[in-house]
């Protein structure tokens, strides 16, 4: 049977939830992203606490889905004796010239017919699991004590039913509000009610702002809501994923914490947003990249917390894993040591639009001159080490092609903001490194392949190089791309646009699972050179690769097209928007529309 993740994902850029479609919380990480888990039966079962409403009846259906065009989530369960509804939001909307965005989990529960008796468990846990709160009823909520700030539960089902998990008939509308922090104090259906609707409203706004194109343009709207929550709007930082230490393939230990900011996911991510018109995430990402790297001045780390933290030590906790069996579990992760000098020249694109987009007005752009120099100047001075490239390699450092490609992305971003700015000599210097970062480009090149290779002084063939010809570093009408696009196929596709990231053996064997963001890489690759119909097929079949409510993973394994990774995976959701969006400006036949 094909493994696929059940689970439907909520959130407001403050927090994420993920909900199961028997009605468990079963991954909610509070007050952060990067928290320890309030629910966390996704990672173990017995230490992962429980939020659930679920029928008395063992054997039920259920039926998950979206309100259209919002991150609100609806669970659907029918049994033998009725049938209900479980409505799930975090309350996002503005008031009072800003975003409402608290620690608060709001869950509807109304009957669709019959007479479900169910029951409701809210066993929130501390620490990954290793603090159980003390619980204790007030008039009209349930307290949960010792969890670091004021738990709460607020609900209007019986508090005795809930703290002593006994069943009931749900013969009218109920409501939980879970909070962390500031308790809710105001009348609780009112309440729900009118942040419901608000909520509802926001993102409807949200996504009729954004210049969506028509192809795939209900999978291209779910990808840009789910990167939206990936955003922790506090600091401006977009995280990987929201989960940790799901793996990559079944038994293979590359389970790995992506609650982080990568500078490089980042540029992916908002060069999606500029593809449909949203700044604002650029803008808050601007702050981030300038507070966390202010006091940098010899390197920039491949990665920070989410709040600019420099240290992400990696450790392994005693939790049962994914399954009950995928270990290890890990909190933190050791790539932040790791020199990955691609970094730097993705700082630079990330902050081009700001420059270069006439819609954002000069006094919006920031002095960020400083910050231009000083990324240069690094790029100047690493610029003949090897590194660990975006694939992380934990053993192996090399002259990666990925990482020079991005030295030449960079400084042409470089050259360009200059001009705005007015300043000839960073404009001479980014110049300078714009072409010695070509001839090294050019020293990857295998003449055997007609492909350029993964890195210099070796012959085999990464994904990651699909970036010269998107990058225009190799023009799609020139046969140069095509002949490198070909060499990539040969060694990389593994079937129905799938595709490896790469196929040596790395620190930990040979990779079974291929890489979704690859996958739609080698999609939109294929649209640069001209070969449309094959993009569109590969397309059409890689959207199939996401679960029941639209959301990708991290990795698909070929052989049978089970869902693997972090999930969901902002990569996968960026690669899924920008391929879209490539396809959609090469079609000019109504039929694909």
């Amino acid at each position: 049977m094909r493994h696929t993740y059940d689970f439907g994902v909520i959130g407001n850029c403050a927090y994420t939830a993920h909900v199961h479609t028997d009605t468990n919380v079963s991954w909610m990480c509070w007050p952060r992203f990067d928290s320890s888990f309030i629910f966390g039966r996704m990672l173990d079962e017995e230490k992962g606490g429980e939020f659930s409403i679920k029928p008395i009846e063992k054997d039920f259906k259920s039926r998950q889905y979206y309100i259209e065009n919002t991150n609100i989530l609806c669970t659907e369960v029918e049994t033998s004796t009725g049938k209900y509804r479980v409505t799930d939001f975090a309350p996002r909307f503005y008031q009072t010239d800003r975003y409402y965005k608290p620690l608060m989990f709001i869950r509807k529960v109304e009957s669709l017919g019959g007479n479900p008796r169910l029951v409701a468990r809210c066993r929130p846990v501390g620490d990954y699991g290793y603090i159980k709160p003390e619980s204790s009823m007030g008039s009209n909520h349930i307290r949960y004590l010792g969890l670091g700030a004021h738990v709460r539960l607020t609900t209007n089902i019986s508090l005795n039913y809930v703290l002593h998990e006994e069943s009931f008939v749900l013969n009218e509308t109920k409501y939980l509000v879970f909070t962390y922090g500031p308790p809710l104090e105001a009348g609780l259906e009112e309440t729900s009610e009118i942040f419901l609707n608000k909520t509802k409203q926001y993102w409807r706004n949200w996504v009729k702002t954004a210049s969506i194109v028509n192809f795939y343009q209900r999978e291209a709207i779910r990808s840009a809501l789910i990167l939206k929550i990936h955003q922790y709007e506090d600091t401006g930082a977009i995280v990987a994923a929201t989960t940790t230490s799901l793996p990559e393939s079944p038994g293979s230990t590359r389970n790995w914490d992506y609650r982080y900011c990568w500078m490089r996911d980042t540029y992916y991510t908002l060069n999606a947003f500029n593809n449909i018109g949203h700044f604002e995430e650029s803008e808050k990402y601007f702050h981030y990249i300038l507070n966390t790297t202010i006091e940098e001045s010899d390197r920039y780390q491949p990665l920070y917390g989410i709040t600019g933290k420099k240290l992400l030590d990696e450790v392994e906790i005693p939790l049962a894993g994914y399954g009950g069996n995928e270990k290890p579990v890990r909190i933190g992760n050791q790539a932040y040591t790791h020199i990955q000098n691609d970094v730097y020249g993705q700082v630079l694109i990330s902050l081009l639009p700001l420059y270069e987009d006439k819609r954002i007005i000069f006094t919006e752009r920031f002095d960020s001159s400083d910050l231009i120099n000083k990324t240069l100047s690094m790029i100047e001075k690493t610029f003949d080490e090897t590194d660990a490239g975006l694939w992380e390699f934990r053993n192996l450092s090399q002259h990666h092609c990925y990482t020079y490609l991005f030295h030449w992305a960079g400084s042409s971003a470089a050259v360009k903001m200059a001009k705005v700015i007015g300043d000839t000599k960073m404009g001479e210097k980014a110049m300078k490194l714009k072409e010695k970062s070509a001839r090294m480009i050019e020293k990857c090149y295998v003449p055997s392949k007609k492909a350029y290779a993964q890195a210099k002084g070796v012959d085999r063939m990464d994904a990651s190089t699909l970036q010269l010809i998107m990058m225009n570093y190799l023009d799609g009408n020139t046969q140069a791309a095509k002949d490198h696009l070909i060499g990539l196929e040969k060694e990389l596709h593994a079937k129905d646009g799938l595709f490896y990231r790469y196929k040596h053996v790395d620190d930990f064997g040979e990779p079974e699972t291929t890489f979704l963001i690859c996958a739609f890489w080698y999609v939109e690759a294929l649209a640069c050179v001209g070969r449309i119909d094959e993009a569109v097929k590969y397309f059409d079949n890689l959207v199939s690769y996401s679960n029941h409510v639209g959301l990708l993973s991290e990795d698909v394994k070929a052989v049978d097209g089970s869902m693997w990774g972090n999930f969901p995976q902002a990569y996968s959701h960026v690669g899924l928007l920008n391929a879209a969006n490539r396809i959609a400006r090469k079609i000019d036949k109504p039929d694909f529309l």
